[in-house]
C-alpha cells in the first residue's frame, strides 16, 4: 500500500468541541475552499481541513495511490490529532465536496464505526468516466496545472459569481494555479479507478447528500443515487449553485452541516405548551414551506383558529420534532397513510413535502407500488395520478 501523507489545516474551534473534518475538491486548497464557511461551525466543532497530496500546505506524493489509501492517509491524519487530545480513535463528522466527498464515502465504507454523520457534497460513487481522468492526468503533466483554469472556473462556479465575488474565485483559481502537476495528476488517476456504486447499501452512518442544481461535474442525479443508495441518506439541491457549494453559499452550507450533525442528538423536548407550539410551526415551515402555512395562516377562521392550532401543536409539535424517526421515514409512513385513506388533498401537500424531506422520484414510484399491494390497485391509481401532477409541478416549473 501507498498511503500519502495528509496534511491538516486547522481553522478554529475549540478542542474541548466534537470534531469536524472537512475535505476538499481536486485543484483546490482547504483554506481557499472553506474558511468562510468554517467561521460558521468553529462555535459547534473544532474544525480540521486537509489538503490533498501536491495541494495547498501538502508537499504531494511521488507514488499513485487509491481512494482507499487516500482515505487511510485522513484516517491517520485524523488520529494524529486525536492522539492531541488524549482521545483516541474516537468518533468524528465528516464533510467533504467533489473528491473529498468520494473520500467521505470510502471512509464510511473502510472505517464506519468512526463516523457520527456525513455531509457529502457535489460529489457522487463515481466521479465521470474514467479515461476523462486519465486523459486529464496526461494533459497536466505536459502542461501543468495552469492549464486546468479556464475549464475550471466555468465547471466551479455557477454564473455571475465570479463577478460577485472575485476575491473569492481569485483565491480558489491561484490554488489550482499553485497546486503540483503530478500531485494533482495522481488524485485524478485515484478518481479514474474509484467506483463504489454497487456498495452504498453498506453504509450505515447518517448522510446527507447536498448537490448544486447547477453542478454539471457531479449532477443532482449523482447525489440522489446517493441520498437512496446508502442505508440513511438524504438528498438537499441548494439553487444557484455549481460544483463549489461551500465557497458559493458557505452560510447555508455551514447550517446544512449543523443541522445535519445535531438530528442524531437526542434534544431536550421543550416543557412549555409555547414551547412545544413554536417548535411545530419551525418544524411545519420547514417541510411544507412558508409560502404553505403563510397560505393556511391567512386562511383561518374564528371555526377554524383551534383546529389549526391543535395542528401546529399536535402533529408538528408533538410527533414530527420526535427524535426516533427521521423525516425521510416520516414522510414514508405519511403518505403511506394517506394513500389508504385516500387523502387526496393532503396527499399532494406530502409528495411536495416528501421531495424537501430528501425523497426522490424513484422512491415515492417505489413507495406507491408498495401501496397498490397493500392499500389497493385502485387507491393506488389514483395516488399514481396525483403525485405524477405534483412531481412535474417540481421537476418543470413551468409544466
Amino acid at each position: 500500500m501507498n498511503i500519502p501523507r495528509i496534511t491538516a489545516v486547522r481553522l478554529g474551534g475549540s478542542p474541548a468541541l466534537p470534531l469536524l473534518v472537512l475535505g476538499p475538491s481536486l485543484g483546490t486548497s482547504a483554506q481557499s475552499l472553506w474558511a468562510r464557511c468554517a467561521a460558521g461551525l468553529t462555535d459547534r466543532f473544532e474544525v480540521l481541513a486537509w489538503d490533498l497530496p501536491g495541494h495547498g500546505s501538502n508537499t504531494g506524493s511521488a507514488e499513485p495511490f487509491t481512494m482507499a489509501e487516500l482515505a487511510a492517509g485522513v484516517l491517520g491524519m485524523v488520529d494524529d490529532i486525536l492522539a492531541q487530545r488524549d482521545t483516541f480513535a474516537s468518533t468524528f463528522t465528516y464533510a467533504g465536496d467533489s473528491v473529498g466527498g468520494a473520500v467521505g464515502l470510502q471512509l464510511l465504507l473502510d472505517a464506519p464505526a468512526r463516523i457520527d454523520s456525513a455531509v457529502l457534497i457535489s460529489t457522487g460513487a463515481r466521479i465521470g468516466e474514467p479515461d476523462v481522468w486519465r486523459r486529464r492526468a496526461a494533459s497536466v503533466r505536459a502542461s501543468g496545472t495552469p492549464s486546468m483554469i479556464e475549464g475550471s472556473a466555468q465547471r466551479w462556479f455557477a454564473p455571475g459569481f465570479l463577478e460577485r465575488e472575485p476575491e473569492i474565485g481569485a483565491a480558489l483559481l491561484h490554488a489550482l494555479q499553485d497546486a503540483d502537476d503530478e500531485g494533482y495528476a495522481l488524485v485524478c488517476e485515484a478518481l479514474a479507478d474509484f467506483d463504489v456504486r454497487e456498495r452504498l447499501g453498506e453504509i450505515r452512518p447518517r448522510v446527507l447528500a447536498a448537490a448544486g442544481l447547477l453542478d454539471v461535474p457531479t449532477p443532482p442525479a449523482d447525489l440522489a443515487a446517493i441520498a437512496s443508495g446508502v442505508r440513511n441518506g438524504r438528498l438537499v439541491v441548494l439553487d444557484g449553485v455549481a460544483h463549489l457549494p461551500p465557497a458559493e453559499q458557505p452560510s447555508e452550507v455551514a447550517q446544512l452541516i449543523r443541522d445535519h450533525a445535531n438530528a442524531g442528538q437526542a434534544v431536550a423536548a421543550p416543557t412549555t405548551v409555547a414551547g412545544v407550539r413554536d417548535a411545530g410551526m419551525a418544524v411545519r415551515r420547514e417541510v411544507l414551506g412558508d409560502a404553505h402555512v403563510d397560505r393556511a395562516a391567512a386562511a383561518i377562521t374564528d371555526l377554524t383558529a383551534d383546529f389549526q392550532e391543535f395542528i401546529t401543536q399536535y402533529a408538528w409539535g408533538s410527533v414530527w420534532t420526535r427524535p426516533g424517526l427521521d423525516r425521510r421515514s416520516r414522510s414514508l409512513i405519511t403518505l403511506t397513510a394517506l394513500v389508504a385513506r385516500g387523502h387526496h388533498e393532503e396527499l399532494a401537500m406530502h409528495v411536495r413535502a416528501a421531495r424537501t424531506n430528501g425523497l426522490t422520484n424513484d422512491e415515492i414510484k417505489e413507495l406507491l407500488l408498495q401501496t397498490a399491494i397493500y392499500c389497493g390497485v385502485p387507491d393506488a391509481n389514483a395516488a399514481y395520478r396525483i403525485a405524477q401532477r405534483v412531481l412535474d409541478e417540481l421537476d418543470h416549473p413551468a409544466y
